[in-house]
């Protein structure tokens, strides 16, 4: 972790926190029944350290996106939510939070005053409902890199994604993720980002996103802020 920080800090890549549940084997992938009180605690235990870690390199942690099954969990459970959002106020009431469109912990970060982004994933594939397939779903996760190019585009200037059914679905997002542990992500990333910037997509780092970032679809530029977190550019 220290020496992503140094390489982030070298290329002036904006550093995440990227908090999950305790879970080291599952790599934060198993959901887990914390309290509210164990999963505040841990989160900001987590947070206060990279945030430390950070500052020792002359980097400094400058949003927060949950991992795993903790992301998803906090969708659409407002008690384990709230104990993320209680976290980070404590912490950093000026870090923007990332999560998906119409999530509880959107919605309660917002109420308690935290920067919110809307996240989309240019590299997963989507329900009818706007949640992600589980990866325990063939074709939950997208290899071909024109696809997530194509799709990554979409998203930043129609605004939608096409679902797994073959629905289009409003995402509206803010920022852009493409995961560093799909298989091929640094050729998806260089892919992504020359359709983006071919599609005349500015690309930002989350801190500096704005509500009306991404220009409508009939405008002649487009822009989107994806986030840098996990970029393999």
């Amino acid at each position: 972790m220290l020496h992503a920080l140094e390489r982030a800090a070298r290329n002036g890549v904006a550093v995440g926190a990227h908090v999950a549940y305790r879970d080291l084997a599952g790599f934060g992938r198993r959901d887990l029944d914390a309290s509210p009180a164990e999963l505040t605690g841990d989160v900001l235990y987590q947070l206060a350290a990279i945030s430390g870690m950070a500052r020792t390199v002359g980097a400094r942690v400058s949003y927060i996106k949950p991992h795993g099954a903790l992301y998803n969990r906090i969708a659409h459970d407002p008690v384990q939510a709230q104990a993320v959002v209680d976290a980070v106020v404590a912490l950093d009431p000026t870090l923007p939070v990332l999560g998906l469109p119409g999530s509880e912990i959107l919605r309660l970060a917002a109420a308690a005053g935290l920067p919110t982004r809307v996240e989309a994933f240019t590299d997963r594939a989507y329900t009818p409902e706007g949640a992600l397939v589980s990866r325990r779903q063939e074709g939950s996760v997208i290899h071909d890199p024109a696809e997530v190019a194509a799709r990554s585009v979409r998203m930043a200037t129609e605004r939608t994604v096409v679902a797994i059914d073959g629905s289009v679905v409003r995402l509206d997002p803010d920022s852009l993720c493409l995961h560093s542990d799909t298989p091929g992500a640094v050729g998806l990333a260089r892919a992504v980002r020359d359709a983006l910037e071919a599609a005349g997509v500015e690309i930002r780092p989350v801190p500096d996103a704005e509500d009306d970032a991404v220009a409508p679809a009939s405008s002649p530029e487009h822009r989107v802020l994806p986030a840098r977190d996990r970029r393999a550019l």
